[in-house]
């Protein structure tokens, strides 16, 4: 990459977050490096630089897939599966992106809108890049919720609701309701019914060229539809949800040190023990 124009964005209402972007700011110009006004995006930058957690990464992927800019996510919130450069590599790790020694990931993201089943109507759609969500609004009786891929019948979810889910939202809802870890740059989207009636009622992976639609079926009460976190829809039996692949990924500057299995070991706690085990050298050459 050909950096000389360069975003900074800081997680919001933390004076932490704003003086490192200040610091960020002055070490870039010192590299020769353009900045823009903090918490700016402009189609004309080269790298897009998110200090915070998962959450402030997540407000601006739609914004930065549009426009087609890499991210580099810092890490000053809590968990971090996708801001992956911890504060005190920052600099560090910059210094490797500047120089070319960095790698880029194409994550896919999902598109929704809804359309009414009467008159044909559609919304404008939203784009995110964790999950869509179906979920009931009250401690009332589950919902059902009639699913196609494509246009084949899958099933007639009985449920909580329904995550629809890409590979890099595999780690955040899907997981806590039981769905499969999915490899963050694989080409699929998962469904994952949430505390279905039925246990034969699994998770589903299916490619990302599938186009998936959902009919909430009567009796319902109030039933919303969340995308990344964020409410954006309430859903009535004239509603058909639809979500596929969208056309733009959303590109992710990864950590030069940590590899996808090590944050999962050091986020998730697998085997108690984060360090990289290297394959034995006369077994490495064969693979």
């Amino acid at each position: 990459m050909n950096i000389r124009f360069v975003g900074i964005i800081v997680r919001p209402d933390s004076p932490q977050a704003e003086e490192k972007g200040r610091e960020l700011a002055q070490w870039l110009n010192q590299q020769g490096i353009a900045t823009a006004e903090q918490n700016k995006i402009d189609p004309a930058m080269d790298l897009l630089i998110v200090l915070g957690g998962d959450g402030s990464l997540l407000h601006i992927a739609d914004s930065a897939s549009q426009h087609g800019l890499p991210v580099v996510g810092v890490n000053m919130g809590h968990l971090g599966f996708l801001s992956e450069i911890a504060v005190d590599e920052m600099f560090q790790a910059l210094a490797m992106v500047l120089a070319g020694e960095s790698r880029i990931e194409k994550r896919i993201m999902l598109k929704a809108y809804i359309i009414n089943g009467a008159s044909g109507e559609i919304s404008e759609a939203v784009r995110g890049l964790n999950e869509v969500v179906i979920v009931k609004d009250s401690t009332a009786a589950m919902i059902r919720l009639r699913c196609w891929a494509n246009k084949e019948y899958i099933t007639t979810y009985r449920a909580d609701g329904l995550i629809i889910a890409t590979p890099t939202g595999s780690t955040a809802y899907n997981l806590s309701a039981g769905g499969p870890l999915v490899h963050a740059e694989l080409d699929s989207i998962v469904l994952t019914p949430i505390c279905p009636f039925m246990l034969e009622s699994r998770p589903v992976l299916l490619g990302s060229d599938t186009r998936i639609t959902a009919h909430l079926l009567t009796p319902a009460g109030e039933v919303k539809v969340i995308v990344d976190g964020e409410l954006r829809w309430r859903i009535t039996e004239n509603d058909y949800l639809l979500v596929h692949k969208a056309e733009r990924p959303f590109l992710v500057v990864s950590s030069p040190w940590k590899s996808y299995f090590n944050i999962l070991r050091t986020k998730l706690n697998w085997g108690g023990d984060p360090i990289d085990l290297p394959l034995p050298e006369k077994v490495c050459k064969h693979c």
